[in-house]
């Protein structure tokens, strides 16, 4: 009986680091899928790529890019980017925020917190 228990308690601590492990990764999951992407793109030059070559490539490195009349769409975490293959920057594409989540601000009637 002291076997199960002991076994038991094993397999609690052990799910318990890995949802702990697994929450750390999550909540810097955002920031290292814009990192990985800018990665991508500034640390490569081809002249030749257009649009539909460059979403294929962001695709396969697991991105949701999508090619459109010479540019290509890219979500990232809420922020909807726009980028140019062979732009005016060095790299593979220039990179424009098209379109983000917008900022939700507090109504004017909302008590304010007071620090202190």
């Amino acid at each position: 009986m002291k076997l199960v228990k002991r076994t038991n308690a094993a397999y609690l601590i052990a799910a318990t680091i890995g949802i702990v492990i697994a929450s750390m990764s999550c909540s810097s999951a955002a920031s290292d899928d814009y990192t990985d992407l800018m990665k991508l793109i500034k640390d490569s030059e081809d002249v030749r790529i257009n649009a539909q070559d460059l979403a294929f490539l962001l695709a396969t490195h697991g991105f949701d890019a999508v090619p459109k009349d010479g540019y290509i769409i890219v979500k990232l975490d809420d922020v909807v980017y726009k980028m140019t293959p062979n732009g005016v920057e060095p790299g593979l594409a220039d990179i424009l925020i098209e379109d983000s989540k917008p900022i939700v601000q507090a109504p004017p009637s909302a008590p304010e917190i007071q620090n202190g």
